[in-house]
This record gives C-alpha cells, sequence and structure tokens, in this order.
C-alpha cells in the first residue's frame, strides 16, 4: 500500500524559498568578488582627443606600454580628434563603465571648450570620474624659421605694421592652443586671422611653409622641426622658464604681465566605474610614473610626470574649469 508523501517540516515551502535565496546572493556575491579580482582581463582602451605625434598621443602611449606591463592586458590608444576634443570626449563618456575603456584628458583643452560651447555633447567633470593626474605639458610660442622675429617684441610689431595680413594656427577651435593665442592677441592688440587644424600634425606643415605666423603648441610636438631649424621658439607659456629651454623667456617675461597656461593631463573613466576598479588603475598608473625611464624619456620632451591621486586630480580638474571658465569669457570666445 502506498503511503502519502509529507514533506518534512523542516524544508517547508517557505524556509527553503529562503534557503534557496541566501545561496542565490551567497554565489552571486562569490561571483562579483571573483571578476573584480580577475580585472583586468582583457585589453584596456584609451581614448583620446587629437591625431597622432602630438603631446597627448606621446603622452598616452608612453604611459599606456607602463601600464600594459604592470596590468598583463595590452593598452590600445585610439585617436579621435574634432570639434575641440569634444568628439573623443563623448564617445569616452558613452563607453560602459567597466573600467575597459579610460579617457586621457588634456584638461585645460576640456575646460576651454566646455566654456565655449553652449551645449557641449559631454562634459569632463559631469560625465567622468577622475581615476589619476599625470603630468602637465606646458605650450611655447613658435614661427616659421623665415619670419623675421627673434622675439616676443619683434612679432608684436611685425604683425602691427601689417594688420590682418597675418594668421595664427592652432590644434583647433576650443583648445588651449587656440585660447592661448586669443589672449596673446588681445592681451598684444594685435589684428590677425585665426587658423584652426585637427592637432598640432595637421598644423606644424602650414606654419613652418609660413602660411600661418605663429602657434602656441605643445613642447613635444614643436621641439623636433625647432631643433630642425625649420620653426624658432620665441617663449614659453609656462609660469617660470624651463629646464630643457633655459634660455628661452616666458610670455610673462616678454612684456605681457600675468600670461601663463600649463595644460593638465590626466586618465578620467565613465561615470558609474566601480571605485575598486578605479583603486586598481591610479595604483598603476602611479608605478608607471614612478619609472626613471619613463620619467627622462618624457622630460626630453618638455612633459613634467607628475602623479595626482584621483580625489586631488578631481580639484585640479575643477580649479581648471574655474580658471579656463573666467579666461574663455575674458576673450569672448563662443564656438555655436
Amino acid at each position: 500500500m502506498n503511503m502519502p508523501f509529507t514533506r518534512p517540516s523542516c524544508l517547508s515551502a517557505a524556509p527553503l524559498s529562503r534557503m534557496l535565496g541566501a545561496l542565490l546572493l551567497a554565489f552571486t556575491a562569490l561571483f562579483a568578488v571573483g571578476a573584480q579580482a580577475a580585472y583586468p582581463d582583457k585589453p584596456i582602451q584609451v581614448i583620446i582627443s587629437f591625431p597622432s605625434a602630438g603631446a597627448t598621443d606621446i603622452l598616452a602611449r608612453a604611459i599606456g606600454q607602463k601600464l600594459s606591463e604592470s596590468l598583463g592586458q595590452p593598452v590600445v590608444v585610439e585617436n579621435r580628434p574634432g570639434a575641440g576634443g569634444h568628439i573623443g570626449l563623448a564617445i569616452a563618456a558613452k563607453a560602459a563603465p567597466d573600467g575597459y575603456t579610460l579617457y586621457l584628458a588634456a584638461v585645460s583643452n576640456a575646460a576651454i571648450a566646455a566654456a565655449a560651447y553652449s551645449h557641449p555633447a559631454a562634459h569632463l567633470v559631469r560625465d567622468f570620474v577622475p581615476v589619476a593626474g599625470v603630468a602637465t605639458v606646458p605650450h611655447m610660442l613658435v614661427v616659421p624659421a623665415a619670419l623675421p622675429a627673434q622675439n616676443v617684441t619683434q612679432l608684436i610689431s611685425l604683425i602691427k605694421r601689417q594688420p590682418g595680413q597675418h594668421n595664427f594656427a592652432s590644434q583647433g577651435p576650443g583648445t588651449l592652443s587656440h585660447l592661448e593665442s586669443e589672449l596673446f592677441k588681445s592681451a598684444a592688440g594685435l589684428d590677425m586671422v585665426h587658423v584652426p587644424y585637427k592637432g598640432s600634425s595637421q598644423a606644424l606643415p602650414d606654419l613652418m611653409a609660413g602660411r600661418s605666423s605663429m602657434m602656441f603648441d605643445s613642447i613635444p610636438a614643436s621641439m623636433p622641426h625647432v631643433k630642425s631649424g625649420r620653426l624658432r621658439v620665441l617663449a614659453v607659456a609656462s609660469g617660470k622658464r624651463l629646464g630643457m629651454l633655459p634660455d628661452v623667456p616666458t610670455v610673462d617675461e616678454s612684456g605681457l604681465k600675468g600670461f601663463q597656461a600649463d595644460n593638465l593631463f590626466g586618465f578620467a573613466a565613465p561615470r558609474g566605474t566601480p571605485p575598486a576598479i578605479i583603486a586598481i588603475l591610479a595604483r598603476a598608473i602611479q608605478g608607471a610614473l614612478a619609472s626613471s625611464e619613463l620619467q627622462q624619456r618624457m622630460e626630453a620632451q618638455g612633459v613634467e610626470l607628475r602623479y595626482s591621486a584621483p580625489d586631488e586630480f578631481g580639484r585640479l580638474v575643477e580649479q581648471e574649469f574655474r580658471t579656463w571658465g573666467k579666461a574663455v569669457e575674458t576673450a569672448k570666445v563662443k564656438l555655436d
């Protein structure tokens, strides 16, 4: 005779449901820990807003190589130039916040573009979280070697004698290179025409050919052409003279008092990237910047490596946005 099945009291429906739920939570937690511990387990992409051979590209590839060595995964740099840096910024902002897409920001450029465009496609402060500050890269004022100006005073005099006949090149509208020239033009009372390009690599050939009379450019991009004799450096835009160019005065020393621009660089990740992953990346970046070989290589190109932790870098970014927002208002630059 078959006996009816009776569920043991210890496995009644409600306790069994709670037990299964607890097991599911435990497995989920273990999986999350395992996934986090495995980071990174695939290549990491670094998006930049400028073409190859410029300061951002040189810095991204040099640091990316060191990060690849320490993280055990390839670090791939993707150049997405245009719109004063907004194309690359917008693409990075839309990426999955999983630590596999980073943005190497030329912070001063991002701050200028944010103020100069009424409706920017993305915003470095609102759409990203700071990972680490990595460097400052001063710009310098360069002119074609054939231009009859040996210093800033002579350059200003030359342009004033020929109003409206001289162009200035820039890395693009809304870039630091652009705004520096606008401030220079305003402070010196010059009548010049802006000719924007998509980065230094496109602007420098025309500058060397004399189709533009001046440009504020990054040292890594322009210095090879200064050494070759095709460009002449008249001044640096930093607050003090540079160790690699001790005989080159600052723009301030050259007569335009208070003129200073030091481009800040650092890594950011799309907002929502887990703090644990940010911490892993920050430690890896700090270790990369500690490399004496990397420091010497970058210093030779005018790049001053300087690590700042996520919180500190975030404060520096906000400060740059305030500073360059005011400068955009002063120069009356609008890009809409």
